[in-house]
């Protein structure tokens, strides 16, 4: 009989059992609200990346390793600037449509720094990011094209939008939730529970309680 268990390289945990200070940082299945007023539901479980080389040396996808999506500045959360750290299930569904974004273009696709995941304590997180989801990247150079004009973000926004289904792509300009150094995609809220996780049961003082 085929084996049909799941298999990744990095231990799932279940963010409300880890200890205090890395909780505060990712709020692990709390509410976080839109510009919109609306609350989005966070990440509970995760991927435990146990030191930098072990990030550099985990594919996400034949293209992509994990270290291209968690490279953060000092403006991460602190208990996040050191390892373990801890990213949401979703990222290699991120990594998945990358994939498919690269062999639409045909070369290198480059991640920018604070581009991948961030906490939702992230210095540069504003309301429901999905970068906080785990499920948007931005992204400054595709091949030698730097991604810092309206031509070159729309010409590669379009493409992304050809080939990944529902992807959202952020409009060129320089207004708030506009673009003009990077090309930023995002699948939405999307949440990921690794199948062996176990069940749970509702609990209002954890579910309700808006960030």
């Amino acid at each position: 009989m085929p084996d049909t268990s799941t298999r990744f390289a990095l231990r799932v945990v279940d963010g409300r059992r880890l200890e205090a200070p890395m909780r505060e940082a990712l709020h692990p299945g709390g509410l976080l609200c839109d510009r919109e007023g609306r609350a989005r539901r966070l990440p509970r479980y995760f991927y435990e990346v146990t030191s930098w080389a072990e990030a550099r040396e985990t594919p996400l996808s034949p293209h992509f390793y994990l270290w291209e999506f968690i490279h953060t500045d000092v403006r991460e959360a602190p208990a996040l600037l050191a390892f373990p750290r801890y990213v949401p299930c979703a990222l290699p569904l991120l990594a998945a449509a990358l994939e498919q974004f690269r062999d639409a273009v045909g070369t290198y696709v480059h991640i920018s720094a604070n581009g991948g995941y961030r906490s939702p304590r992230h210095g540069l997180t504003c309301n429901a990011s999905t970068h906080a989801w785990g499920t948007a990247v931005n992204i400054y150079r595709i091949g030698d094209t730097w991604l810092d004009t309206r031509e070159a973000i729309e010409r590669y926004a379009s493409v992304a939008r050809d080939t990944i289904p529902g992807v959202y792509t952020r409009p060129y300009g320089h207004g708030t939730e506009e673009t003009d150094d990077h090309l930023h995609l995002d699948l939405g809220y999307v949440v990921s529970v690794p199948r062996d996780v176990p069940g749970d049961t509702y609990n209002p003082k954890l579910d309700d309680d808006p960030l």
